[in-house]
């Protein structure tokens, strides 16, 4: 019987995914070696395959992990929307701004899933992809309840995308310290939505 994983060993799992999340953002995950990697985190090639057994290994569980806390995301969301009485347009704003909150924290993740799910596996891609669908269809479940009129089955997936073309490249240009914060722009990309939907 195989011993279990010590809380140590997890611990330094998520360590090196932090760190190989910022080596595949900086460098491309074609790019970012194994040998770089294990730089990057102050050990050696052979330490860090005690961890894991390659780097497609490494982006599986970045995404998998990633995709996975993307979904709590919607369910937190939801029970907080029922916990304080939200209107729908106020719960589709806490889901917006959870989102936002989470792509401060995780951007190199964030690039990962958006850059580098196509060099997974077969198997392993049609997962991370299932959940980003699965995503997808929460926020149009979001926008058809906040704004039943507008979003309606022939616009619904323009509606949508156009909300993820707001918010998810947002590591591209919008930095912690800048002029405007997350928080400040998720308000931004409330407001939009709310004085564009309920024209």
């Amino acid at each position: 019987m195989a011993r279990p994983k010590s809380a140590t060993h997890e611990l330094k799992r998520e360590a090196i995914l932090d760190v190989a999340a910022q080596c595949f953002a900086q460098q491309s995950f074609p790019a970012a070696s194994m040998n770089l990697i294990a730089a990057a985190c102050g050990t050696s090639k052979a330490r860090l395959y005690h961890y894991y057994e390659s780097k497609e290994a490494i982006l599986f569980d970045l995404l998998d992990r990633y995709t996975q806390r993307l979904l709590a995301l919607i369910g937190e969301a939801e029970a907080r929307a029922q916990r304080k009485n939200l209107s729908e347009r106020e719960a589709l704003g806490e889901l917006v701004r959870a989102f936002l909150s989470e792509y401060e924290n995780s951007a190199t993740r964030h690039v990962a899933l958006v850059s580098d799910t196509k060099f997974l596996g077969d198997t392993q891609r049609e997962l991370i992809l299932n959940r980003q669908r699965d995503v997808v269809a929460a926020f149009t479940r979001f926008l058809k309840r906040a704004y039943p009129n507008r979003v309606t089955p022939t616009k619904q997936t323009a509606l949508t995308m156009m909300l993820f073309g707001m918010i998810n490249w947002t590591f591209t240009w919008l930095r912690p310290g800048g002029p405007m914060s997350y928080a400040a722009f998720a308000d931004e990309v409330v407001t939009v939505l709310e004085r564009g939907l309920s024209a």
